[in-house]
């Protein structure tokens, strides 16, 4: 690694990510020597939402759920080589995130540790609410808001990383900012040159969804093929002062990195190569080039900036009552005719109260569709075994009750051979989005005390 270069790990691209897959990363970042920064990047609308819901049960939850399995075993290593740890762990909840790590910290002989919370995206208060409501569509605006968080950028995470935080820990923050804080941090850069800005952008959304640019996501037999996927390391790229950046991954690990898996992850989620917006700037991929530099690292260049957007995107959930769940098996001839009988059942004995969905698991389920214009289609399978799921949603608990109540008495009152029912509720929120002036929202940070 170049001296001067600063190498961004990441060690989780969703919140239900592997557990294991900090230690080969950390293990490198040691070896490899140089300043180094490790993220963890957990959040996602409806991983926020739940957050948001756990909070709402338990004033002290609303983080991440496997921050502990992420961060124990390798938060004492990152401390002694001196490797910050930045993440979102704190989803709904940052300072009890940041709490727990310090508890973690403590019991594993680690007495003092400078934990930073990056606050400023929740706009739940009555306040930001009224304000919200001015921003959202007519027919949000009337609805009842439960939680509202903006995607903030990389400044704050950056002013605390020069305050000398070992850990930072953020609520919604966009997830290429949590490797653009570390770099600002770095190289001092200007929050205004535009090209430094969109190149660490891209570096960190390229590594933001952890092991789909080294190979996971990419993996499809026969077509492409990726080597010892069920031991996929996870991405290190490598940050110049001029932006240049080296994407790669773990060493000793599986996976690979080449020029066809970090092109389609940088085409991830992007409406537009040439205007990808984020709170820091906006990115130009238009005229990017990827070439490889060695086994397992790809170089990017030719990627431009231009000022950031005036406004923050906010996703903004409402209370949406209850989803119930429903699953029945059949198996043997004319399995999926069966099937299909008892979802006609389910339907004529609920009524049309509930928004109600039926899924044929192995025959019709990725490709049907909410209204059921494709499982209105005649049977095109002969499986010897299909899965009936059956999902409906209601304001009312009750109307949610009595449908997993009907899947359960399909048992003896439907077709014949129905077994290995499971039934499930939860609670639901509805989001919309909309754009917030940014100099309404300011991002903060705060060390723990």
């Amino acid at each position: 690694m170049t001296a001067g270069t600063l190498a961004i790990g990441c060690a989780a691209g969703f919140g239900g990510d592997r557990t294991d897959a900090a230690g080969p990363v950390v293990d490198t970042l040691i070896a490899r020597g140089g300043s180094s920064v490790l993220v963890f990047e957990v959040l996602a609308e409806r991983t926020l939402a739940l957050a948001q819901l756990e909070r709402r049960a338990n004033p002290e939850q609303g983080y991440a759920s496997l921050l502990d399995p992420m961060v124990r075993p390798i938060l004492r290593r990152c401390l002694e080589h001196r490797i910050p740890i930045v993440s979102n762990f704190g989803a709904a909840n940052p300072s009890a995130a940041a709490r727990l790590i310090r508890q973690i910290a403590a019991q594993e002989g680690v007495r003092k540790l400078r934990v930073a919370i990056v606050e400023g995206d929740d706009l739940s208060d009555a306040r930001c609410r009224e304000l919200l409501r001015s921003w959202l569509a007519p027919a949000d605006a009337v609805r009842d808001i439960v939680s509202a968080n903006v995607y903030q950028g990389a400044a704050a995470i950056a002013e605390s990383l020069r305050a000398g935080a070992q850990v930072v820990v953020t609520g919604r923050v966009a997830d290429p900012s949590l490797a653009v804080g570390p770099a600002l941090a770095h190289f001092n850069w200007s929050e205004s040159d535009w090209d430094l800005l969109a190149r660490a952008t891209v570096a960190g959304h390229l590594i933001e969804c952890g092991a789909q640019v080294t190979g996971g996501y990419f993996a499809d037999p026969g077509f492409k093929e990726v080597p010892d996927l069920h031991a996929v390391g996870f991405p290190i790229v490598e940050i110049a002062a001029d932006g240049g950046l080296v994407i790669g991954k773990a060493d000793a690990t599986g996976g690979m990195v080449d020029c066809r898996t970090v092109k389609e992850q940088l085409l991830y989620e992007i409406h537009d190569p040439a205007a990808y917006l984020t709170p820091d700037v906006v990115a130009d991929i238009s005229g990017a080039e990827v070439i490889e530099v060695g086994p397992n690292r790809v170089a990017v260049s030719g990627v431009h900036g231009h000022p950031r957007p005036k406004t923050l995107k906010t996703i903004v959930c409402f209370d949406g009552g209850w989803l119930g769940e429903g699953e029945i098996s059949y198996a043997g001839p004319n399995a999926e005719r069966r099937a299909r009988l008892a979802a006609d059942i389910i339907r004529r004995r609920v009524g049309s109260g509930l928004t109600l969905r039926c899924d044929l698991i192995g025959v019709l389920s990725v490709f049907g569709d909410d209204c059921g214009r494709a499982f209105a289609r005649q049977p095109t399978s002969d499986s010897q075994e299909v899965r009936l799921r059956v999902a409906g949603a209601h304001a009312d608990r009750a109307c949610v009750e009595n449908l997993l109540r009907e899947v359960m008495a399909l048992y003896t009152c439907g077709p014949a051979g129905g077994g290995g029912v499971r039934t499930s509720i939860t609670p639901r929120l509805h989001s919309a989005s909309c754009f917030v002036p940014r100099d309404l929202v300011p991002a903060r940070f705060t060390f723990l005390e």
